[in-house]
């Protein structure tokens, strides 16, 4: 007798042999990945819906928004966030990192470099390095259960040559929503060094527990000459392959600069990533929704679990992503990750991310599927004599 699944993201989806690299890594393997932020779960029926329908026309030639896809991300920005936001404002690209990459051309000779809090996850490290432009690192800091800008941190990693922050919000891995005093505090700063500020704002619709998400460069006028904006209906609706992000660049002179840096080695955004962030903006809210109730019932799970099965391990507040930031400095483990390995459990090494003594699980994933990881994880600390 079949169970009858509870949620739509209770069901398993197979993902071996379908070009997934987070199944790829350990095909052939009994060990469960838990690492890449990409979601075990079907994209909204009325994505798939938009998808079928565009690939029946049958022809892919080289694509352009259409104003309706314009008008979508338009209009999302504005019902979600009350950000009135100017067609002209927006650079379609192929995938946020390589709007960071770009970004770090763009704005920043040889010899200059941004600034960006750690831990923070790899590419706001690596974009600058690809770019031969330097990184100076502020970490980050506990205040309580939660993890907070240190400005002291702030102010000793500056240097005259810093022109650009990174700024990621919501935050990954930490999991943080910043508040808007906290927000202000970060526009201050970049007026008082007169910086840039680069705002990767990807997991911003995937606020949990009813929070409200608050794009820095709507604070004021400022922030609109000195702030560009990452988004992408990627991670939300679980569409990372289909290759199709935005910059939200309202100062005309940053846009023609960034713009500028793309021509000729940036490639376009393809006709399905166009067709289903169009699809995913106007008609994936209800998705959204129970996708995130789903999401806090994994993350509830999992704190519950390590501190009721593995207090050996800690978790800090989360408040957005599927990502958990597990600190497992107190086993005592030289590599984390190859020990998780090991018994079965695929992670995200934290050192990647700026701490030898963190790893990263995805829990983006049916409970089942959790549960499974959770289980792993806790055969793998009773291993440690």
């Amino acid at each position: 007798m079949s169970i009858e699944t509870k949620s739509i993201f209770d069901e398993v989806p197979q993902r071996y042999q379908t070009d997934s690299q987070k199944w790829q890594k350990y095909e052939g393997q009994d060990i469960l990945p838990m690492w890449v932020a990409d979601m075990d779960f079907k994209a909204p029926a009325p994505v798939l819906d938009a998808l079928h329908e565009r690939i029946d026309h049958g022809i892919f030639g080289y694509a352009r928004p259409e104003k309706s896809t314009v008008d979508a991300v338009l209009e999302m920005l504005e019902r979600n966030y009350n950000w009135k936001v100017q067609k002209e404002w927006l650079v379609w690209l192929p995938g946020l990192v390589v709007g960071l990459n770009v970004a770090s051309n763009a704005f920043l000779a040889p010899g200059e470099s941004v600034l960006t809090n750690t831990p923070i996850y790899p590419p706001f490290m690596l974009g600058p390095k690809f770019q031969s432009r330097a990184v100076s690192k502020a970490p980050m800091v506990l205040d309580g259960g939660r993890w907070v800008i240190d400005w002291d941190a702030m102010e000793k990693a500056i240097t005259p040559d810093t022109k650009l922050f990174l700024l990621c919000n919501p935050h990954n891995p930490c999991a943080r929503v910043f508040d808007r005093s906290e927000l202000e505090s970060i526009l201050e700063f970049c007026e008082k060094h007169d910086l840039l500020c680069c705002s990767d704002e990807i997991h911003c619709e995937l606020l949990l527990d009813g929070r409200k998400h608050t794009p820095i460069a709507t604070l004021s006028e400022d922030a609109s000459k000195r702030v560009f904006t990452f988004i992408a209906p990627s991670k939300t609706y679980n569409l990372a392959g289909l290759g199709c992000s935005i910059a939200i660049i309202p100062d005309a002179s940053l846009r023609n600069r960034f713009n500028a840096a793309t021509r000729g080695i940036v490639a376009e955004v393809n006709n399905l990533g166009y067709t289903a962030c169009e699809a995913a903006y106007r008609h994936g809210d209800q998705w959204r929704n129970e996708l995130l109730d789903y999401l806090a019932g994994n993350r509830d799970l999992i704190h519950n679990f390590i501190k009721n099965e593995t207090p050996q391990a800690s978790v800090y507040q989360h408040e957005a992503t599927y990502l958990s930031w597990i600190n497992v400095e107190k086993l005592g483990l030289a590599d984390p990750v190859a020990h998780f390995e090991s018994h079965g459990l695929g992670l995200s090494d934290g050192s990647f991310f700026g701490d030898k003594n963190h790893v990263r699980m995805n829990f983006g994933c049916p409970r089942s599927t959790l549960q499974e990881g959770l289980n792993r994880f806790k055969k793998a600390i009773e291993s440690i004599s």
